[in-house]
Order: C-alpha cells, then structure tokens, then sequence
C-alpha cells in the first residue's frame, strides 16, 4: 500500500483544520479549528474520503487518536477541567499547533 509518511508523533499538539467542504469527511465539524495532543499513532489505512466515492483510497493516509480537553470544545461545558475526549483523525486534518 502506498503510504502518506507519519507527520506527528505521541505528545504532538495539533490543531484540526477549519475546513467545512462539500461532500463526505469524517470529521466532525465540533472539533475543527481545535487544539488537542496526539495520544496515539492508530496506524496507516485506505482513505475513508476516497473510499466513500468508490476510489481506491490511495495513499493510505495515517490515523491518529487525539486528546481533546471538554472545556475547550463546548463554551457551555460545567464538568470538571479534567474531563477530555478522544477523538481519531486522519493525518490531513491535521497541523502543527
């Protein structure tokens, strides 16, 4: 499989990129323009946007499992500071923070 190469690594903060495009991303839309901190190098798979339109989905792109701490995704959010959410991205939504 021909692979996109692995841009971030465990601790990394990255911010998700604000994109809002036509068509089928799996992406949801609460965290793009957030910072979080890559917790986890999932593994490299087919493109799931390609894939959902009947390409091939190459180049594999990598998976990542980013932290996302609750208060900086929900303005209105009372639970505790602590509380996050992990969430898996692909490496195309992603940048250095």
């Amino acid at each position: 499989m021909t692979t996109t190469a692995t841009q971030h690594t465990i601790g990394d903060r990255v911010r998700v990129r604000r994109a809002f495009p036509p068509g089928h991303f799996r992406t949801p839309a609460y965290v793009r323009g957030r910072t979080g901190v890559i917790v986890t190098v999932i593994g490299t798979f087919p493109d799931p946007e390609e894939l959902a339109y009947g390409r091939d989905g190459m180049p594999g792109r990598t998976l990542y499992r980013v932290r996302f701490n609750q208060t900086d995704l929900w303005t209105d959010y009372t639970g505790s500071r602590a509380d996050t959410l992990d969430i898996d991205l692909y490496d195309h939504w992603l940048d250095q923070a």
